[in-house]
């Protein structure tokens, strides 16, 4: 058995990818997309904290959270998200007893500082790109790419070609 230990930190910074069960492609359903923004936000409520990047795609998620300041357990905000999410959905079930909708885990990371931070911020928004989804970030809707460029991390032309700072990431 895995003796695989996550790295908690109060007011941290985590990139996350969480991918569904056997890279199923269920975000491709638009009220699908609508049932993960109503989970987030209904474990936002209970359990706080800042989205500060996302992109959903048909199979995967990437985000970056910022923890509460006195608050590390991101292990269950995801535990609520996906069981949000899977309520009411009609998927087979695992010998354990859970909907087969995600994979079991996610992957996260640490952010260590802002230059890792925007590593990431790229690498989330340049993701619909490098699957061929789009020909530019700005052309996905499912992802804070448009908040970024509001708040003037990004030019509107941003990742029509891969970016340096991630060519050798493979976060998937």
């Amino acid at each position: 058995m895995s003796e695989y230990r996550r790295l908690y930190q109060p007011g941290g910074s985590y990139f996350f990818t969480a991918v569904t069960h056997h890279r199923s492609k269920i975000f491709s359903l638009p009220d699908n997309i609508t049932r993960l923004k109503s989970a987030v936000d209904r474990v936002m409520k209970r359990h706080p904290f800042i989205m500060e990047a996302f992109a959903i795609l048909p199979n995967h998620i990437h985000c970056i959270w910022r923890m509460p300041a006195k608050d590390s357990n991101y292990s269950i905000r995801w535990r609520l998200i996906k069981s949000y999410f899977s309520e009411g959905l009609n998927h087979p079930v695992n010998k354990r007893g859970e909907k087969e909708v995600w994979q079991r885990r996610f992957w996260e990371h640490l952010l260590r500082d802002d230059e890792d931070w925007r590593r990431h911020m790229d690498y989330i928004h340049y993701n619909p790109v490098k699957h061929g989804y789009v020909k530019s970030p700005a052309d996905w809707p499912d992802s804070s790419f448009r908040d970024a460029i509001q708040n003037g991390l990004y030019t509107p032309d941003w990742g029509q070609e891969e970016p340096n700072s991630i060519s050798r990431l493979d976060l998937e």
